[in-house]
């Protein structure tokens, strides 16, 4: 069972200019946002992580770099361009109050699996998740069945996960929100993903900090314990 810690970068100077940054380049953490990845940090000091896999743009940087600097263990950063931001093409760089007056924006809302961005770089949606996911598979070969790991990086790539994860068709992921510094928490095995927090800011994430710390599905929803934690409540009974 491997654990993946998906975090959203922190508020960043576009997102308060209302502009969809994508990939262009110089766009860093507001003061707000800073704080934020200072906040995700701590909440994830208590967990050992293998490893921190972060899209390779300056705000997702920023914010892994401030998640390493609360590990006291060996966790590296290691950039993979697979989980870097949407190419939203010429979209890129322009303000969200006039791109929602362009007859694209319907579609990106109701049915996100059919869009392309206009221009040469212009990106599917789908091809976004598939990629996505791609790595996030991939890294948890690499650290292995027992492993806990941090994804930093943004909120599309994140909602993509988490309905692939959910088993949602992608034209359902608008109805998943990613707030900047945010954490989701998804368990990966041989069966179905588990996803055990969404969009989460403010929860105390120092249980995942127990190594073997599993959930698995059960009739009835559970009592809210690993199966290792339900093993030793019996044993002292």
């Amino acid at each position: 069972m491997t654990t993946v810690f998906l975090v959203r970068h922190g508020r960043s100077s576009a997102n308060t200019a209302g502009v969809l940054a994508g990939r262009t380049p110089g766009v860093h953490l507001d003061d707000v946002g800073v704080q934020q990845a200072v906040r995700a940090a701590g909440r994830l000091s208590d967990i050992r992580l293998s490893g921190i896999v972060a899209s390779p743009l300056e705000r997702t940087m920023q914010t892994a770099t401030k998640i390493l600097d609360g590990q006291s263990g060996r966790a590296e950063i290691v950039v993979d361009p697979r989980v870097i931001e949407c190419d939203y093409g010429t979209w890129s760089g322009k303000r969200l109050s006039s791109l929602a007056r362009r007859p694209l924006w319907k579609s990106i809302q109701n049915r996100p699996s059919s869009v392309r961005f206009p221009g040469d770089s212009g990106e599917t949606l789908s091809g976004m998740q598939a990629r996505a996911c791609e790595a996030i598979q991939d890294w948890c070969r690499v650290f292995g069945p027992s492993a806990r790991f941090a994804v930093v990086t943004h909120g599309d790539i994140i909602k993509s996960v988490l309905a692939d994860a959910l088993g949602m068709h992608l034209d359902m992921f608008q109805r998943i929100a990613v707030d900047p510094g945010s954490i989701s928490v998804v368990q990966y095995s041989e069966g179905p993903p588990m996803v055990l927090r969404m969009n989460d800011s403010h929860s105390d994430l120092s249980e995942f900090a127990r190594k073997g710390r599993r959930v698995s599905p059960v009739v009835g929803g559970g009592s809210g314990g690993s199966d290792a934690e339900e093993k030793s409540r019996r044993a002292r009974k």
